[in-house]
């Protein structure tokens, strides 16, 4: 049987479930991170927890494993990244077997044979992200078309540098399933994390575009950065990412970050920020506090938490956004 909670199933992209026997087990699986099978040692009963959130082409789920159990798939369909969180997971890689423990995490590349076996009461976070967008996030980033898989290592160490800092970030979006109004499920707030995911996943691990990754670049010519900064004050309240205005600018996400520090003195998102702060600004002067609220001007101008919007106007201004509401003249 599947106890499902509402308050994970309630919102878009998240399922929560409790026990899950072995058949309700696969189905969920197989519906998140197909394909792949579910098997026990004879005479055991498989029962796991499962826990899964989706942003668009990355998904991140908790399994919790209360007995023995393996998970095979022919071929990973995926980039597919397991981090344990408690207990050890046994991989065949490469006519090897290799051990994982929540120091050490299994990387599997589209195409790969995935193996585990686990041991009883392990537990592991497990990241699926499409083909496509890992790929593509590698090419906004070097500002070129790359050629895939990208060569992710099979095991690699989470105990410091960044890919310690990155597995803490896979927790902080597995923490925020319990909460129905975690800004995870505001579209703006996903794309932004999922692309922060991608592009740190990139960051952390060896592959052969690191080297080209990490290398200084030359920051964007004045022109390309002016035409960006006129796209962000003709629409700031639209939806914008940074890989969107590096493609206004024809450069890759890095030439335009190091361009707009040496032109505007800012990242290319602060800067994008203060100008949507300033509008906000305006409208509540302007606006008439029996007709407006501040969350209508926070939300109209792409703000979509208001408590860390309130935080920056003052800040930014002195005051509080109510307090410019109730002084308009």
């Amino acid at each position: 049987m599947v106890d499902a909670l509402p308050s994970a199933t309630s919102a878009p992209g998240a399922a929560y479930f409790d026990s899950v026997e072995a058949e309700s087990a696969h189905d969920l699986l197989n519906r998140f991170y197909r394909p792949v099978s579910l098997g026990a040692p004879d005479g055991e009963k498989a029962e796991v927890g499962v826990e899964v959130i989706q942003l668009g082409p990355l998904t991140v789920g908790h399994f919790t494993f209360a007995g023995s159990a393996t998970l095979i798939a022919p071929e990973a369909d995926a980039y597919h990244v397991t981090l344990p969180t408690s207990g050890a997971i046994r991989s065949r890689q490469d006519g090897q077997e290799v051990t994982a423990t929540p120091a050490t995490a299994l990387a599997f590349r589209p195409g790969d044979p995935v193996h585990l076996r686990h041991e009883a009461n392990t537990a592991e976070l497990e990241v699926r992200i499409e083909s496509w967008a890992l790929e593509a996030e590698l090419a906004t980033l070097l500002g070129h078309p790359v050629d895939g898989p990208i060569d992710l290592p099979a095991t690699f160490d989470l105990t410091e540098g960044p890919a310690h800092s990155w597995s803490r970030l896979i927790r902080l979006l597995h923490d925020e399933l319990d909460h129905e109004t975690s800004l995870i499920y505001q579209p703006l707030i996903a794309e932004q994390l999922c692309s922060s995911v991608l592009s740190g996943l990139l960051l952390s691990v060896p592959h052969r575009y690191r080297d080209e990754l990490v290398r200084p670049v030359s920051a964007g010519p004045p022109r390309a950065i002016r035409r960006t900064v006129e796209a962000i004050n003709d629409e700031p309240e639209r939806g914008f990412t940074v890989a969107d205005l590096a493609t206004i600018a024809g450069m890759s996400v890095r030439s335009l970050q190091e361009g707009f520090r040496r032109h505007v003195g800012c990242a290319p998102m602060t800067y994008l920020q203060q100008v949507r702060l300033t509008r906000a600004r305006e409208t509540l002067r302007r606006g008439d506090p029996a007709r407006i609220t501040v969350a209508t001007v926070a939300h109209r101008w792409g703000f979509a938490h208001l408590g860390r919007f309130a935080s920056a106007y003052r800040q930014r201004f002195g005051e509080s956004p109510s307090e410019t509401l109730r002084t308009t003249p």
